[in-house]
């Protein structure tokens, strides 16, 4: 073993800071004795850290060595910490600028105070979230009807079944099913996140360089794949397979194992992208969006806009096809891509939308996350001038609910109804199993990672199979027993 004489401390600082709106990050590792704690995040911010523990202080060096070495082939390099400023984030290379187009027929917009780009709408309500961290619940009427406060910007909010997450810029993907957001994953600190979809516990992750990655319900890798191209704004997740699109097109993976099924290019980088059941929809920086069969890759239709399309969606029966583009415009095609309408939206580009029931729900630039009428009476009014009144929402009185680790606790014995599970460790690893009757006690329950305690036991409101079966899944308010 050496015996060479170790540093008390040791701190290497680096950065990546690419011209035009790209990279604009910091890394930094600090070496103390046998602990390696590494900093990252945005240059200017505060970042987020993580320290670990190694057997001997020879290991934490050539840990600590390592990992510069795997910064700086990616391209970092050592700077000076405060000479860069912090820079807006710019997920968009294009500008969005005003619609000439007549204005669409919103029934009520809510502003969510920063420019938004995730929205999911359900069964009983929908959910926009925004740079600022911000993520509100609203009825389909737009009645707010609660606040979350995650510590960095919301990418998007994606419904698996009857669960809800909401994908964050600090590498972290929270379930917003109870009170208090929890951590349900936390991707790699090297991937800069753009966009992720989640299918029965499965999480898809597409990020800045092109790269794609799925974990499973235990947040352990499964497979990464890198696609020709780069800036991976649309990921979409099903039982079959997992859809890819970057600046080179479209690519399929087979969900299990990530082999390559088939690849589409596009007119344009795919800026966005939407799925049905048998298809998917990418909408690209030349105005167009193209429908492909998730079977083969095969164009079945495509819709001309006026400019960049940073957003699409259609309609459960495939009859109609909606799209954004960056000049605050919202257009309506029919299937075998015949334009409808063409509407402003008053409120800024699209950054995402979904339909529901008649409506588009659109999250915009300004902030906004605003309904619009999508009926063919109300359509063909506001092409004639005519609109509704706009019903203005506000979040007034309503404090942000913040992640946190902390748990209601009672005594076992006064627990009342719930499911009874148990932390467990194996390895390296934390695990929960069910310990209530009638579970299988083989099965692992996915359950938040950052209220895990090995030894404890906690009462569930729900523990539900998953859709393929063989492991179980927590929701709703969790207690820890005593």
């Amino acid at each position: 073993m050496s015996t060479a004489a170790v540093p008390a401390e040791q701190v290497t600082y680096l950065e990546l800071s690419e011209e035009g709106g790209g990279a604009h990050k910091f890394y930094e590792v600090r070496l103390a004795g046998a602990e390696v704690t590494v900093t990252y995040g945005r240059i200017g911010e505060g970042g987020q850290a993580k320290t670990t523990s190694y057997p001997t202080a020879e290991k934490a060096v050539a840990a600590a060595s390592r990992k510069v070495g795997e910064k700086v082939r990616k391209g970092y390099a050592p700077a000076v910490r405060g000479v860069r400023q912090r820079r807006a984030v710019t997920r968009r290379a294009m500008a969005s600028s005003g619609s000439t187009a007549r204005q669409a027929p919103l029934v009520w917009r809510f502003r969510s105070g920063a420019a938004a780009f995730g929205v999911f709408v359900g069964e009983e309500q929908a959910w926009v979230g925004n740079e600022a961290g911000d993520v509100y619940t609203l009825t389909h009427d737009g009645v707010v009807t609660g606040r979350y406060g995650l510590p960095d910007g919301v990418k998007c909010i994606v419904a698996d079944d009857r669960w809800i997450y909401a994908g964050c810029d600090n590498g972290k993907v929270y379930d917003l099913g109870g009170k208090v957001p929890r951590v349900a994953y936390e991707i790699a600190e090297d991937v800069d996140i753009y966009w992720l979809d989640i299918h029965d516990g499965v999480l898809g992750v597409a990020d800045e360089r092109g790269g794609l990655t799925t974990v499973d319900h235990e947040d352990e890798f499964q497979w990464r794949r890198k696609a020709e191209g780069r800036e991976g704004w649309m990921v979409r997740c099903d039982r079959e397979g997992v859809y890819h699109g970057h600046t080179r097109g479209v690519s399929r993976y087979a969900a299990r194992g990530g082999e390559p099924v088939w690849h589409t290019r596009t007119e344009g980088e795919v800026l966005f992208g939407w799925q049905e059941r048998e298809e998917v929809f990418a909408g690209t920086s030349r105005g167009w969006v193209h429908r492909l069969r998730k079977a083969d890759g095969g164009e079945v239709a495509r819709y001309r806009c006026d400019a960049a399309v940073f957003s699409c969606a259609a309609s459960p029966d495939g009859r109609y096809v909606f799209a954004g583009d960056n000049h605050s415009s919202v257009y309506c095609f029919a299937a075998d891509g015949t334009r409808l309408w063409k509407l402003g939206t008053g409120c800024g580009s699209a950054y995402s939308m979904q339909y529901r029931d008649g409506r588009l729900y659109l999250v915009t630039t300004d902030g906004s996350l605003a309904c619009l009428d999508a009926s063919e009476q109300a359509v063909r009014a506001a092409e004639d001038g005519t609109l509704p009144r706009t019903a203005e929402v506000d979040a007034f009185g309503w404090e942000a609910v913040a992640p946190g680790a902390r748990l209601e606790t009672v005594e076992a014995a006064l627990a009342g109804a719930g499911v009874e599970v148990e932390c467990v460790q194996e390895g390296g690893r934390t695990r929960v199993r069910v310990v209530s009757a009638g579970y299988d006690p083989s099965w692992r329950v996915q359950f938040p990672k950052d209220v895990r305690v090995p030894g404890a036991r906690y009462l569930v409101a729900e523990v539900l199979e998953s859709g393929a079966g063989g492991f179980y899944r927590a929701r709703g308010e969790i207690k820890r027993l005593l």
